[in-house]
């Protein structure tokens, strides 16, 4: 007995320093992923001589109005209104996404038709192709509609179920709900898309949310597209005016620029808090694991 208790201390020591070096290295990559969001507050408030000349982390002194200069916008445009304008063009894309790939995937995941296995390959076949490849097709289509320089083009295609890496992460979380659920709805009476809207879509909802959380953060994001297709000032999200915040002022103005990305970054904080558990859970529910 006097043996195995003394013994017991000597095996558990090197689990505790594994431990413990795990959770060392854990905190050093957090620090380092955290670090850019750390300078990038840090600069928000830094006078524009310590932006470029200095390279501490901490300012020497606090530069409150950069915030008031951000605040007041781009090519007077306040603001205000280009959170309006990204927060219109993120949630339409979100509602549109979210609709329209839930509404395909059920088609894939549960109804029966011809050629569903070889569309489905064809959809998951459009995942490879560069979004650069289709963008003048599609800018000479909307050109002839009469949509450029309008949301229209941001926010239309994704009512259409064009972002299949959404439609196929749906589809493999629908395959694993139990059918009984839509035999049973179907002997009462209900048709494919009472099923869908009263029996499937709640039961999907941490894949839905998965879907809202990536189509927001990537429109938000957007620059591109954006640029491309948004001509007129007051149509400007945030992303846009924080490259027409540089050339709009006679000199660099390092210091706003960064504030108006503080701003321009809060709303993507504040939606992943919100619905980060749905995230976890949705892409452990999801066809990501195989």
């Amino acid at each position: 007995m006097t043996t195995s208790t003394a013994a017991t201390p000597a095996v558990r020591k090197p689990i505790a320093w594994r431990r413990v070096a795990l959770h060392a290295g854990c905190l050093a990559a957090l620090l380092v992923m955290l670090y850019p969001l750390a300078w990038l507050l840090a600069t928000s408030v830094k006078p524009a001589d310590e932006v470029i000349a200095s390279l501490n982390l901490l300012p020497g002194s606090l530069e409150w109005s950069n915030y008031t200069t951000a605040l007041e916008g781009v090519n007077e445009v306040s603001v205000w209104q280009l959170l309006g304008n990204s927060l219109f063009i993120a949630g339409g894309a979100v509602i549109g996404n979210v609709l329209s790939c839930s509404l395909a995937a059920y088609a894939f995941a549960r109804l029966r038709f011809r050629f569903r296995g070889p569309l489905f390959a064809f959809m998951i076949a459009t995942i490879m192709l560069p979004h650069h490849a289709v963008l003048i097709p599609q800018y000479i289509i909307f050109n002839q509609l009469g949509m450029v320089n309008t949301y229209w083009p941001l926010i239309l295609p994704k009512f259409l179920a064009t972002e299949a890496f959404f439609v196929f992460l749906i589809v493999q979380f629908m395959r694993g709900l139990p059918r009984e659920l839509e035999e049973a709805a179907r002997i009462d009476g209900a048709g494919p898309f009472r099923s869908f809207f009263s029996v499937i879509m709640p039961l999907t909802r941490p894949a839905l949310i998965t879907t809202a959380i990536f189509t927001f953060i990537w429109t938000w994001n957007d620059f591109f597209t954006q640029l491309i297709y948004l001509f007129s000032p007051e149509k400007f999200t945030l992303t846009l005016a924080l490259r027409q915040f540089v050339d709009a002022s006679s000199q660099s103005a390092f210091g706003p620029m960064f504030a108006m990305s503080v701003i321009a970054l809060l709303p993507i904080v504040l939606f992943f808090l919100a619905f980060q558990r749905f995230l976890v859970e949705g892409m452990a529910n999801s066809g990501i694991k195989g």
